[in-house]
Formats: C-alpha cells, sequence, structure tokens
C-alpha cells in the first residue's frame, strides 16, 4: 500500500501520467490512468497534456509517446524492455529492402522502432491494419513490415498482394497447435480467440480473430461462457475485470514454460514504476531528424483510423 501511495503521490507531484499496455502485470494494469493496446496509447499519448508520461510497455511504444509529444519527458520504467518483433527489422536491412523495391508503399506494424517508423508511408496496428491497408493506394504495391503473420491475415481479408518482411513475434509463435486442439476437445464449448500475429495454422482453427482490444471486447460481449485466448497471458487481467464469470483459458506454448508471457513487457515492475516517476528517468529519446518522418506516418495512420 505504501507503494501504491507513493505513485499516486509522485503522480500528482510531478503531473505525470501512466499509461500500460494490457500485457503489463495486473499490478501495473491497476494504477494505471490508461490501459489499452497500442492504437489505444497511441491516441492516449498524443491527448497528454502530462508534463511526464510514463509509459508501462516496451521501448517501441514509449518512442512513439515521444515522436507524437516531443517538448514532453518520456520514461520507460526498464529500458531493455524491447520487443522480439521490433528486434527482428534492423534499420540498416530494411533501408536496403526500401531501397530495391522504390516504388513500393510503406506499411509498417506498429511493432518497430522509430527509424523504420521514419522509413514508412504510414503506421498500422493489429487493431487497424484492415482500414489502412484499404486505404492505401491501390496503383502502388505494398511493402509490409515486421510481422509476416499479421501481414499475411491482411492480405487473405483485403486482397491486397503485399511483400512481406519475415519477422514475429516470439510469443504469438510459441502457441501450441496440437495443445489447443486437445483443449477444444475437452471443453467442446469454448471459443478459441486469437491475435492475428499468430501464425496461420492456428488462426485457421480460431473462431474470433482481432487485436488485443477487440478480443476484450469479443469476451465481454459475447454470449459464451468459455473462452481459449491465443495472445499474451496479460490480457486475462481486464478479460476476468469485465467479464467477471467467465471461464477464461490461456493458450498453451509448445513447452511447459510460460511462453505466452512477454519476457520483456514483464521487466517492468511496480518499484521500477515508482523510482521512473520520481527520478524522471531512464528518457526515452529520439532523434528530431527520425522523429520528423516517424511523425508524419504515425499522424497519417491516427488521421486514417478516425
Amino acid at each position: 500500500m505504501d507503494l501504491l501511495e507513493k505513485i499516486e503521490r509522485l503522480k500528482r507531484e510531478k503531473n505525470a501520467v501512466i499509461l500500460a499496455h494490457y500485457y503489463q502485470d495486473s499490478e501495473i494494469q491497476d494504477v494505471a490512468d490508461f490501459i489499452g493496446d497500442s492504437l489505444e496509447l497511441a491516441r492516449a499519448a498524443q491527448r497528454s497534456t502530462a508534463d511526464l508520461i510514463c509509459f508501462a510497455g516496451v521501448h517501441f511504444m514509449a518512442e512513439g509517446a515521444k515522436i507524437l509529444n516531443p517538448t514532453r519527458r518520456v520514461v520507460l520504467p526498464d529500458l531493455r524492455a524491447g520487443c522480439s518483433l521490433s528486434d527482428s527489422c534492423p534499420p540498416a536491412r530494411f533501408r536496403a529492402f526500401k531501397e530495391a523495391n522504390p516504388d513500393h508503399f510503406v506499411i509498417s506494424y506498429i511493432n518497430c522502432s522509430a527509424e523504420i517508423k521514419a522509413m514508412s508511408d504510414v503506421i498500422c496496428t493489429s487493431s487497424n491494419a484492415l482500414k489502412i491497408v484499404e486505404k492505401a493506394p491501390k496503383d502502388r504495391p505494398i511493402l509490409f513490415a515486421p510481422d509476416r503473420n499479421l501481414g499475411r491475415w491482411v492480405m487473405e481479408k483485403t486482397g491486397r498482394e503485399m511483400s512481406l518482411w519475415p519477422g514475429s513475434c516470439i510469443v504469438h509463435e510459441t502457441f501450441s497447435d496440437r495443445k489447443i486442439v486437445e483443449l477444444k476437445t475437452t471443453n467442446p464449448d469454448a471459443k478459441l480467440i486469437a491475435h492475428p500475429e499468430c501464425e496461420e495454422s492456428l488462426l485457421k482453427l480460431s473462431d474470433f480473430i482481432g487485436s488485443t482490444s477487440q478480443l476484450l471486447k469479443f469476451v465481454i460481449e459475447s454470449p459464451e461462457q468459455t473462452f481459449i485466448i491465443a495472445t499474451e497471458a496479460g490480457i486475462l487481467h481486464q478479460m476476468r475485470i469485465k467479464a467477471p464469470g467467465k471461464t477464461l483459458i490461456p493458450a498453451p506454448p509448445t513447452q511447459n514454460c510460460a511462453c505466452n508471457e512477454c519476457p520483456f513487457m514483464k521487466l517492468n515492475t511496480l518499484e521500477k514504476l515508482a523510482d521512473c516517476i520520481e527520478t524522471g528517468g531512464p528518457e526515452v529519446v529520439v532523434p528530431e531528424s527520425v522523429r520528423a518522418g516517424a511523425h508524419l506516418a504515425l499522424t497519417r495512420m491516427l488521421e486514417w483510423s478516425n
């Protein structure tokens, strides 16, 4: 309780706001001023009037807040909180790929670095990917990065051919099709719901596919009572709060491990959260030469999403 009171006091003293992703530990979600998926958090960051934005998420998310709020201080509880998907798309290699396809319209998933965003025409999230691709110029081929699974699903839904960067998320590629089939057999009334970052074979088994916020909405609004959740297990906290009484089964990974939890997201703790608000660090910085191009791509996404 002392730590929670300290965080509330520091927020008032520093005029700070805490933005938290659904994949954060439950205690961090409970102290956050706003909880959301990548699109919702980007909008919250854009609207923020706080002097200090504390981003309880991973590095590319905090970079996004800084890109949209260059005059405000943005801090991340643990700078090691990266992203396997973002890491799978190094800027130098992506630049060469883009230069080899100069006529392509570049759509990058928000799970990428500021440098990749700056080389993109527009950004998308899993919530708005279909809408963004449908709004892309019809007379230009599309280069989609960095998630190949999301890109493949979007191609199937929109009918637009795209050149896909071969990136993936370590969490969403770890689910076991065999174990999920066994779960569905022993729970015949359960609905399998999955994030589009999952592999194609799992998506074909799913009853519903959507972004993190769309999965949450589905569980809340569905008349069904039992769900197998194929995404990062942090979202189950909000599902339990907003859909009490429903049975939620986290999709099992291939190994007997906690591989359905993002190790980067879990680096943030309440103690680190309090420290970063108190000290104003570690700060996330984006060079202006990178920020300008990334800002254009991000704001275009927000405009196209309205």
